[in-house]
């Protein structure tokens, strides 16, 4: 068993039994010395006796009330801390249990100072990262709502591209080569006159749902519809030079599925009709036209013009594309050549191709 360290003379309970002892033992040896030596008799010693006894009682309670002045420093020096009145050590000069208690509250308060210190740090850690989770979070919104506007332009592994690119890449004024595509119903005007207004919302809906897949299924960009015609943009995204490839992939498809659409609505016995498709490829100047309070991403210039001219000239079924789309696609679809045509705005007629299907 672990002997006491509270046993010596430094401690109170040391000084207790010292003082104790002393005070204790001497009166009995005082007095018997007397009665035996002094020839005292026991009147007289008993009186000796009592006072003794009772300055062995003051020096003890003088003892304990000490010892007790001290404990109640200590506690209101640690009530003090408690309070947060101070927050330094507990300084005392006491018997050696009153001052290991001290040592111990101040290693308390250390640790839990340390303890505050890194609660401080991690809190302040923690609010950097709820910050920074909250501003990837508002990122990750906002990217949300940007892939959301592109896919009604674009294909979603285009879209993928354009966010992962970075800001601006898509909405920069700039010019560049592009690729030209109008798709317009024929003789729309003369087909809707018979129709009923919820039938030709829904004839148009049904027509542009399945272009606008093959449009974005080949790259390009849906720039706007007007009325019942689309516009689409090959190779505005990048310098992809297999665009002029894709518009004319995409016109294929789409008269393809056309044919497919105008069986079942035949079969259904409701209205059928026919596309003309004009291609065309050339410097476009892209980028934000409109007011103030409404713009449009969107390509402008002499070949957006052509294109729109190839396609006024198309019969129904028919894809026809400019000189520029067939030098760059030239051997790889069956073309045959037209007669030059006269374009509105332009004085000189223009070499087309009709694409075979």
């Amino acid at each position: 068993m672990k002997k006491s360290t509270y046993a010596n003379a430094q401690s109170f309970f040391g000084k207790t039994r010292i003082v104790l002892a002393l005070l204790g033992i001497l009166p009995f040896l005082l007095a018997v010395y007397m009665f035996v030596y002094e020839k005292i008799n026991m009147t007289d010693m008993i009186v000796i006796f009592s006072v003794l006894a009772l300055f062995s009682i003051l020096s003890g309670f003088y003892i304990m009330r000490t010892f007790a002045d001290r404990l109640v420093n200590l506690v209101e020096q640690t009530a003090r801390v408690t309070n947060g009145e101070k927050n330094d050590h507990v300084l005392i000069e006491s018997d050696k249990e009153l001052v290991d208690i001290s040592a111990h509250f101040n290693a308390i308060i250390d640790k839990l100072t340390a303890a505050n210190k890194r609660l401080k740090e991690q809190s302040v850690m923690l609010m950097a990262y709820a910050q920074d989770l909250s501003e990837s979070y508002d990122k990750a919104k906002k990217e949300e709502e940007l892939r959301n506007r592109l896919s009604q332009y674009l294909a979603s592994h285009l879209v993928e591209k354009l966010v992962n690119a970075g800001d601006g890449m898509l909405f920069e004024n700039e010019k560049k080569e592009v690729t030209v595509l109008f798709a317009d119903i024929r003789a729309f005007t003369i087909i809707a006159e018979k129709m009923d207004p919820e039938e030709v919302v829904a004839m148009l809906n049904q027509f542009f749902s399945t272009m606008v897949d093959i449009i974005f299924d080949h790259n390009g960009i849906l720039d706007k519809f007007v009325g019942d015609q689309i516009m689409a943009v090959f190779g505005a995204i990048s310098s992809d030079t297999h665009a002029p490839s894709d518009a004319i992939r995409a016109a294929l498809k789409m008269q393809a599925a056309l044919d497919g659409l105008m069986k079942k609505r035949a079969q259904q016995n409701v209205k059928t009709f026919e596309v003309g498709i004009g291609i065309n490829t050339g410097c476009a100047i892209i980028g934000n036209v409109g007011s103030d309070n409404r713009v449009d991403y969107t390509v402008i210039g002499d070949c957006v013009n052509t294109a729109a001219g190839l396609e006024n000239q198309a019969l129904g079924g028919e894809i026809i594309i400019g000189e520029e789309t067939y030098q760059k696609t030239k051997d790889r679809f069956p073309v045959k050549s037209r007669d030059d045509v006269f374009i509105k705005n332009k004085n000189v007629p223009i070499k087309c191709y009709t694409v075979l299907r």
